[in-house]
């Protein structure tokens, strides 16, 4: 079976599904891996290496798709959708693909997927179970985005973050709050804590308190049954705009006292929820740094714009888009393992099964033999609740 991997097309995306160190595996399992020329050099993977480990490079694009049965990507059609779709023209009945593809926003492009007869599979729909582990490309990207949201404040905002013993006096440390306490968020505690700020921490779960206290952060807390915060497997649910109201209330205390806030709550398919209101903002001392991570689904700060830096009473929101591709070798090395890993699961002697008994298989499954097969997605279906992290 022949594995392929196609140069990303997305805008500014500098990563690619696989890089050199996992070819092996993959070759020692009886798959072919064919690369497109260049695909891995603007994530410090030349050409020469992915040779080097037994991959073959193709001429051109075109070569990929028209050789391999299984095509490896970052951003597969729904989570590229617009240059995404002259891929469309490239891939065939049968073939599949496995990458980010946004299932629960993306409905055309998945029908569209379906309608080509290509088997998709998500790595956002992973389960989050301890099987899984080593395939969980979102918690893999949210580390990345947590720790450069960070960096971003501390190069946006005009104070440094240690407290420092100078001849000129003592220099105060930044104070930070991180909103969401998911995998971005507990990485930006555990970097905000290492450049010397003092972190304090929200979440609607209170069972994470103990992770971010283990990080060096005091834990804000409300007053909230468990019970009602978490679904069964310990997600963030999406509550009712009542208690976001009288969450907002209690925060904006917390905020006016932080000289960098970061978030990072997304409901899986659903816009953000808005934590950080302009009344806030406006209660923050100028110079202040917000970092909103749920900028692309409308944002935790009201005053967010995608991909922009907007000021506001002297405040800066930063709306970054994509972070995990500004550090895209970590990013790619990370990825690799995670899509690599899974596609071992699912080959047995050297050809690819799927088992849709398999919780695994059937969790990440969205399109088969010309139908939209994963029950989140069916008419009927409402979606999972639960927070979800940057890819």
């Amino acid at each position: 079976m022949i594995v392929g991997v196609p140069k990303e097309t997305y805008p500014g995306e500098r990563r690619v599904a696989l890089i050199p160190a996992t070819v092996p595996s993959l070759t020692r399992a009886g798959l072919e891996v064919v690369v497109e020329a260049g695909a891995g050099s603007e994530a410090g993977f030349p050409d020469a290496t992915f040779e080097a480990k037994g991959a073959r490079i193709a001429a051109d694009r075109a070569e990929v798709f028209s050789k391999a049965e299984v095509i490896l990507q970052v951003r597969a059609l729904g989570a590229n959708p617009e240059r995404g779709r002259s891929d469309l023209q490239l891939l065939r009945e049968g073939q599949v693909v496995v990458g980010f593809c946004d299932p629960l926003i993306a409905d055309e492009s998945t029908r569209l997927l379906a309608q080509a007869g290509v088997t998709l599979l998500s790595m956002e729909m992973m389960p989050r179970i301890t099987r899984a582990q080593s395939m969980d490309a979102l918690s893999s990207m949210a580390t990345i985005a947590g720790y450069k949201a960070v960096l971003l404040a501390a190069d946006t905002l005009p104070r440094m973050f240690p407290m420092m013993m100078t001849a000129a006096g003592t220099v105060a440390p930044a104070k930070v709050f991180v909103v969401g306490a998911g995998v971005a968020g507990l990485q930006a505690i555990s970097t905000a804590r290492r450049l010397g700020a003092v972190v304090e921490a929200y979440d609607v779960r209170p069972a994470v308190k103990e992770q971010v206290m283990s990080l060096g952060g005091k834990f804000v807390e409300l007053e909230l049954e468990s019970a009602e915060s978490e679904d069964a497997g310990g997600y963030a649910k999406e509550l009712g705009e009542e208690f976001y109201r009288k969450q907002r209330e209690m925060m904006t205390r917390v905020v006016a006292a932080s000289t960098v806030v970061i978030t990072t709550a997304v409901i899986p398919g659903k816009k953000a929820p808005v934590l950080v209101t302009a009344e806030m903002v406006e209660q923050m001392e100028p110079g202040s740094v917000i970092v909103d991570l749920a900028a692309e689904r409308g944002g935790n700060c009201e005053l967010s714009r995608p991909d922009e830096a907007v000021t506001h009473h002297d405040v800066t929101i930063l709306g970054p888009l994509n972070l995990p591709s500004t550090v895209p070798y970590h990013a790619s090395q990370m990825y690799a393992k995670n899509i690599s890993t899974f596609l071992l699961h699912l080959v047995k002697d050297g050809a690819l099964e799927l088992d849709e008994g398999d919780e695994i298989t059937a969790g990440t499954l969205i399109t088969r033999s010309g139908k939209i097969v994963h029950p989140a997605l069916k008419p009927d279906a409402t979606g999972p609740a639960g927070e979800e992290d940057p890819q």
